[in-house]
């Protein structure tokens, strides 16, 4: 093949011969550019009968190959060398896919199956931008191309579309610059998640089924048995059922029996017999005997949806069709036709110029079918009521439309209109009439004349003035919308008042003024969200009134709007509230938060409709006294400067039902009756904050109806024991963050407590809680817990248990057990050494919270890496997904490892983050179609400008996930909010693609994010390119917040900054802030992550080397956890101060993963000297191997930090391991953590890191020590061969030697050098290996953790005690050595570096330093590597 030298356009042909083969084992054809290639060699000429082929075109055809889950071709059998070449050469140039027409793209395989099952027939076809559809048709002997975005619809394409341009643009979208990269991601298989080609049309049972059922069967008409059963085609479309009067011909007459109303009953008299009637007095049957039951099914399903209509309504949406099926218009009963999400075509049998063959139809939705020219067809249509003809891409409006005058509705949103004929204004019913999201830049004249239109929808236009003078013309109009049109002005000087608007849109626009007066009947008003400054408007109607994100300082209205009963004015700078509110006599709801209000006026507070106040997040001191009952039900005064609440309170505002007085200075509250007894309603008391005492606890007995109590951050010693017991209706309890010893016993009688909070306070005793009926969540963390006394069994309905941060809390062996069935248990690890090392390794730490709130489930997923790579670099991140967890898990299991392999390719922080996202939201692949989530990823690392010099951090977002980094005591935001609310680009970006945006301000009425991970059928409108920012730091940077939406909508940035500055330890200022976001009002899922930062002035990270003095003998571990990642190799996962091991129990051991299984030990480190490792930055590099600690004659030193995992964690555990107790042992094994028969050893991925570098050959001491072994204290011999142990952020893990060269390959999110299973297990990478369909394949729990099934290992490792090691030790003698190390010439190929001839050193060397040089990275070409 000559590709090389020639120009796309014009290839010359090469002689060659047949022998002539390339390197994959494919024939070359004489025609170089269209040779098909098939598996078997075989030579196949491009063209039939001498017809010359397209130029630069070649096909390739291949045997699609599974690799687990995922469709891919290895390297060598897709491309050979001089195609890669001719690909390089030009960017555009380029590979499509094409796929065969059984390829479902919904139905991947997966499992063990997939590999064995042959899969259809894949074409590579190579070509250029230029190549038209036409020109690889030709090629391929073809008719048509089909192309399916998302893996939803299916598009014909044109001949003269070109497919590689329509790729290279789709990935432009996106946000791909680099025409390299472009040329790269285009050619992955990945990518056809998103974008596919197909060069058939493929065949969808479901959707054949929905639109047409045909066959011969058997048939009888009526009830007698006067007529005879007789073999008839039968078939079954629309709103009827046809049966031919001749057998297998559709020549003769057809019978049709209308379904809609009628029956469809199974006859039991005969097998497989379905019985059709008609409705009417007059009905007609018909029966049908089937052949099979599939067929009886599937006849029986479809029938009864037809019967069950109210209306005779045929639904073809979202089916791709091009035509209507000719049996379609049979059932001309048919009154409403749904065909949107199609690609209609106008000419053609069933094409749109039949529709008028349906008589009676009334209703037609031709939205979303590209369309580009209006049908002057459906014109013809004289009955038609209803006509949406949306988002076709429509310029103009034909004149024929006046002959629709039954015409009522009529959509033209999301189109190119930019006028409208004057024949519009002849449809005299026309009563609704959709512009939304057009390009008009006035309103329309026609509408003058169409009387009968009351609601104009024009938001989303051009509209810059409003002149209301010109509404005088139009006095039909009531509704008038015009949101998001960029208006500027509106002019209201008119010389006669506008009398018949009632209710006016203006949100979203760029008014710093309104004056309204002219207006006079107007009822409802919304202008949120512009620059008002000044805002004026008529009361004599007026009642509601929205007018919050403004900039307003008063708001006149006249005369006092007696009729207003709902009034928002948040988020402004209102110094006093008006006058003319207090004068409102049916005013029920009023919402002033964030203002800058001092006082609220005592007529507000004492009217008699006000029902809900929200004056939160004001200057308030106090609040006026109760002169009387009042009907008040919500009052928030959270975040104001309120010392006392009135003493009337509770006694005059019987319904009160909501009280929110959070971010105080409240030391008390006030009495809840003038009696013993009160009639008190109160259900939520939020006091979160405050400088309450214990005192109020007697206040609160009189609330006997209160469901929800938040007490945290006061100033609690204790809590009255007999007051808590009248709390019997209590559901939610929180009493975080004070000085509490105990939790009164007398809550066992709060039988309906479901949440108990107490984290942060000084309680010693376990409460009598567990025997609550129904208690799901108990969090006791951070606490000074030594036992936990249990009942004999735990209510079933607890879910989570938290007790992390209790360092003097021994468990036993049995509590372990009982625990069993919880959900989420999150315990401390214990120290086994008195160091800090962990903290050495690195200049932050952090710590991350997650609650649930009120939901079920948890859609937020934390990522964190202390230790990212070979240097001194972290890696941070927060995902949100709203209401789905799917793609949160999923990007925490993968993110990290495509930032390591993207920093590889670029050095420039906007690419390779920016690369990062969108390589991330490729793989989301089926999962990212529909789902997605906000993320957002923080990269601390050094300055690439200067090697080794100053750190700095790079952050990266989308969604609404959020950053702030606190420099000298001040927030400093890091992230951009991606929102159609807080993003005026944006909105027009979306805008600008013809999006409908609701009224919700919700894209398609989806989401307000215009960019997100995942979602890709919202494309164009929703991308993935995120927001890029790069921040040095220095000594004056404190530490990093990452919160998710639901966070920062509640705790400020200066507050944020303020809690976690009065907090020291990370993980406990984490879980402040998501108790305080659930006190002011969140209810939805909360996360934050609290990094600590510790950055030198000249940003160095190196400390002076500090050694610790020997360690005597190894202290108590009352639970130690000990793992080997596979079979005869084995390391001690020792645990550290501070340490959190969360055991999820819901699945056995026996259930999880276990390709790097695990083995229980409960060995101690070894006594002598621990040397501490030296802190060092990339200017000054350490002579050990940072990060990795290797027994040998020292102890293993265990590092202090945090291993924590909340419900977004990684399971390593074995099927083999046992309980730890053999049939003589009466007490547990230390180190052994028991799931019945089965262990479980869990470790967070987001703690853990893994470094190995390239160095000399051990030292001949060190090759000594490890021929003679590390002899431990206990006895226990250690096999050290191939084993190294890591240790990160307190969790230490073992990976097996003879793995280490294939793990090195690719940095996974826990930077464990391997492709990490959703279950936390690693395994060797494989080529085109794809992470997310592996978590995807995985079982899910209830919990939402990705699982794998366990695995059996043929070599699994046997556990000496060590009261039998010595006899072992005896017995082994004579034998081949154990633990010896192998030698430098007994290394395996796969432990030796390709780049270099050089074998690598033992893994376990303790001398393990990097080499004379830097291994050289070897960067593979983009065609290795993506194709």
């Amino acid at each position: 093949m000559a590709m090389e030298d020639q120009p796309d356009s014009t290839v010359a042909a090469t002689a060659a011969t047949a022998a002539e083969k390339r390197e994959s084992g494919a024939c070359i054809d004489r025609q170089p550019d269209t040779a098909l290639h098939h598996p078997s060699g075989l030579i196949h000429t491009g063209g039939r009968g001498g017809r010359t082929a397209a130029a630069g075109i070649r096909v390739l055809k291949r045997n699609m190959k599974r690799n687990g889950s995922r469709g891919c071709m290895t390297r060598k059998t897709r491309f050979g060398s001089r195609e890669r070449d001719w690909l390089k050469s030009d960017t555009q140039r380029g590979c499509v896919c094409l796929y065969g027409a059984t390829v479902d793209p919904q139905l991947p395989a997966s499992g063990p199956q997939a590999s064995s099952t042959p899969q259809p027939d894949l074409q590579l076809v190579l070509c250029s931008t230029s190549t038209t559809v036409e020109e690889m048709c030709v090629q391929r002997d073809g008719q048509d191309l089909y192309v399916q975005l998302h893996g939803d619809l299916l598009r014909r394409l044109e001949p003269t579309e070109r497919p590689l341009q329509m790729v290279y643009d789709y990935l432009a979208a996106m946000g791909y610059a680099d025409p390299v990269r472009v040329q790269q991601e285009a050619a992955n298989s990945d990518l056809s998640c998103l974008i596919r080609f197909y060069s058939e049309r493929p065949v969808n049972a479901d959707q054949q089924e929905r639109t047409l059922l045909k066959g011969v069967f058997s048939v009888r008409k009526g009830k007698t048995q006067l007529h005879k059963w007789a073999e008839r085609q039968v078939i079954l479309c629309g709103t009827c059922l046809i049966v031919a009067s001749v057998k297998d011909s559709l020549t003769g007459k057809m019978h049709i029996l209308p379904l809609v109303g009628g029956k469809v009953e199974e006859v039991k008299r005969r097998q497989h017999c379905l019985m059709f009637s008609s409705a009417g007095s007059q009905a007609q049957t018909y029966f049908v005997n089937f052949d099979t039951l599939t067929d009886y099914q599937r006849w029986h399903r479809q029938a009864s949806k037809v019967v069950s209509q109210t209306v005779s309504l045929v639904d073809l949406s979202c089916y791709s069709l091009e035509a209507l099926p000719e049996y379609l218009f049979y059932s001309q009963d048919v009154t409403h036709l749904n065909l949107r999400h199609n690609f209609m075509n106008l000419p053609g049998p069933g094409g749109l110029l039949h529709l008028p063959r349906f008589s009676q139809l009334k209703s037609l939705n031709l939205s979303h079918n590209r369309l580009g020219v209006f049908p002057e067809c459906v014109c013809e249509i004289r009955n038609l009521t209803e006509l949406n003809l949306s988002c076709n891409n429509l310029r103009t409006v034909p004149v024929q439309i006046d002959n629709l005058q039954s015409l009522q509705t009529l959509s033209l949103d999301g189109n190119h209109l930019s006028s409208l004929p004057a024949e519009l204004g002849g449809l005299s019913q026309l009563s609704s009439l959709g512009l939304s999201f057009n390009d008009f830049n006035h309103i329309p004249a026609v509408l003058q004349r169409l009387s009968a239109v009351d609601k104009l929808s024009m938001a989303g236009n051009q509209v810059v003035c409003l002149e209301v003078c010109t509404l005088l013309s139009m006095g039909h109009l009531k509704h008038i919308d015009l949101r998001l049109n960029g208006l500027r002005c509106v002019k209201s000087e008119s010389p006669e008042p506008v009398n018949q608007l009632t209710h006016l849109d203006l949100r979203d626009n760029c008014l710093d003024s309104l004056d309204l007066t002219s207006v006079c009947n107007l009822e409802t008003l919304s202008c949120q969200r512009n620059q008002l400054r000044a805002l004026t408007i008529s009361g004599f109607t007026l009642r509601m009134l929205h007018a919050s994100y403004n900039r307003l300082s008063t708001v006149s209205v006249y005369p006092v709007p007696n009729q207003l009963t709902h009034l928002d004015l948040s988020q402004n700078l209102l110094e006093y509230l008006p006058d003319w509110v207090c004068d409102c006599k049916k005013i029920e709801m009023l919402d002033v938060t964030d203002n800058l209000l001092s006082e609220l006026p005592s007529r507000l507070l004492n009217s008699l409709s006000l029902r809900k106040l929200l004056a939160g997040n004001n200057h308030l001191h106090r609040v006026p006294d109760l002169l009387d009952h009042v009907p008040l039900e919500v009052l928030d005064l959270q975040h104001n400067k309120l010392s006392e609440l009135p003493e009337s309170l509770f006694f005059k505002a019987l319904n009160l039902k909501h009280l929110n007085a959070s971010a105080n200075a409240l030391e008390s509250i006030p009495p809840s009756g003038q009696s013993d007894e009160s009639l008190s309603t109160l259900q939520e008391f939020y006091l979160t904050r405050n400088k309450l005492t214990e005192d109020c606890g007697a206040l609160l007995v009189g609330h006997h109806n209160l469901r929800v109590l938040h007490i945290a951050y006061n100033q609690l010693l204790s809590f009255p024991a007999s007051k808590l017991s009248k709390l019997e209706l209590l559901e939610e309890l929180n009493l975080s963050g004070n000085q509490l010893k105990s939790i009164p016993s007398t809550v066992s009688s709060c039988k309906k407590l479901h949440t108990l909070i107490a984290h942060s306070n000084h309680i010693t005793v376990f409460p009598e809680i567990l025997n609550l009926p129904e208690i799901k969540l108990v969090d006791l963390s951070y606490n000074q817990l030594t036992e936990i006394q249990l009942p004999d069994s735990l209510p079933p309905t607890l879910q989570e248990l938290d007790l992390t941060g209790n360092s003097s809390l021994m468990l036993e062996h049995k509590t372990l057990n009982l625990f069993s069935h919880i959900t989420t248990l999150k315990l401390d690890q214990k120290s086994t050494t008195t160091g800090d090392s962990q903290n050495a390794s690195a200049p932050w730490s952090h710590g991350y919270s997650e609650m649930r709130g009120q939901r079920n489930k948890l859609c937020v997923s934390v990522l964190a890496i202390d230790r990212l790579g070979d240097s001194v670099e972290a890696c941070y991140g927060i995902f949100d997904g709203d209401r789905n967890e799917e793609v949160p898990r999923l990007l925490q299991c993968t993110m990290g490892d495509v930032l390591c392999e993207e920093v590889q390719h670029s050095s420039i922080d906007s690419v390779y983050m920016s690369n990062t996202f969108l390589t991330s939201h490729r793989k989301l692949g089926m999962a990212g179609q529909k789902l997605g989530a906000s993320a957002l990823l923080c990269y601390i690392h050094h300055e690439s400008s200067e090697p080794g010099g100053y750190l700095s951090v790079t952050v990266a977002n989308v969604g609404t996930c959020q950053a702030v980094l606190c420099r000298d005591g001040r927030p400093v935001p890091l992230s951009k909010v991606y929102s159609l609310e807080n993003c005026t680009e944006e909105m027009e970006r979306v805008k600008l693609n013809k999006a409908i945006v609701t009224e919700d301000n919700k894209v398609s009425g989806v989401t307000c994010c215009s960019r997100l991970l995942g979602c890709s059928y919202l494309s164009p409108w929703v991308i993935p390119k995120p927001w890029v920012h790069t921040e040095p730091l220095s000594s004056h940077d404190d530490f990093l917040i990452l919160g998710n939406r639901a966070l920062f909508e509640r705790v400020s940035y200066q507050e944020a900054v303020c809690t976690v500055q009065a907090v020291r330890d990370p993980r406990a200022a984490a879980k402040k802030l998501c108790s305080l976001a659930q006190s002011y009002g969140c209810k939805d899922n909360i996360g934050a992550v609290v990094v600590a930062l510790n950055i030198a002035e000249d940003s160095c990270t190196c400390e002076a080397p500090v050694y610790t003095a020997e360690i005597r003998g190894p202290p108590p571990v009352p639970l130690s956890v000990s793992m080997t990642p596979a079979p005869s190799d084995t390391a001690t996962l020792s645990s550290t101060s501070g340490v959190v091991s969360e055991f999820n129990s819901e699945t056995s051991a026996s259930e999880l993963g276990s390709e790097a299984g695990s083995t229980a030990s409960d060995e101690h480190p070894s006594s002598g000297a621990a040397p501490r490792p030296e802190r060092r930055c990339s200017l000054h590099p350490s002579t050990t191997l940072c990060g990795i600690i290797v027994p040998s004659s020292v102890g293993l030193v265990s590092h202090m930090g945090v291993f924590q995992r909340q419900p977004s964690c990684v399971t390593f555990s074995s099927n083999h391991s046992d309980n730890g107790l053999d049939s003589d042992d009466e007490t547990p094994l230390e180190g052994v953590i028991s799931n019945g028969s089965k262990l479980e050893v869990e470790v967070d991925i987001h703690c853990c890191a893994f470094q190995l570098r390239s160095g000399a050959p051990e030292s001949t001491k060190d090759t000594d020590l490890e021929k003679r072994g590390c002899d431990y204290p206990n006895g226990k011999m250690r096999r050290q061969n191939s084993v190294v142990v890591s240790t990160t952020n307190g969790c230490l893990l073992a990976v097996c030697g003879r793995e280490i060269a294939d793990l090195k390959k690719s940095p996974s999110t826990s930077s464990l050098f391997g492709k990490k299973l959703s279950n936390g297990s690693v395994v060797v990478p494989e080529d085109s290996h794809n992470l997310i369909e592996v978590a995807l394949e995985a079982p899910k729990k209830k919990s939402g953790y990705f699982t794998a099934p366990a695995q059996q290992d043929p070599e699994d490792q046997l556990i000496v005690p060590p009261c039998l090691e010595q006899e072992v030790r005896e017995q082994l003698k004579g034998q081949s050595p154990v633990v010896s190390g192998p030698s430098a010439t007994s290394i395996p190929a796969s432990l030796k570096d390709s780049g270099c001839d050089q074998p690598h050193p033992l893994p376990f060397a303790p001398n393990m330093v990097p080499g004379p040089g830097a291994t050289p990275i070897i960067k593979q070409e983009v065609y290795d590597t993506a194709l």
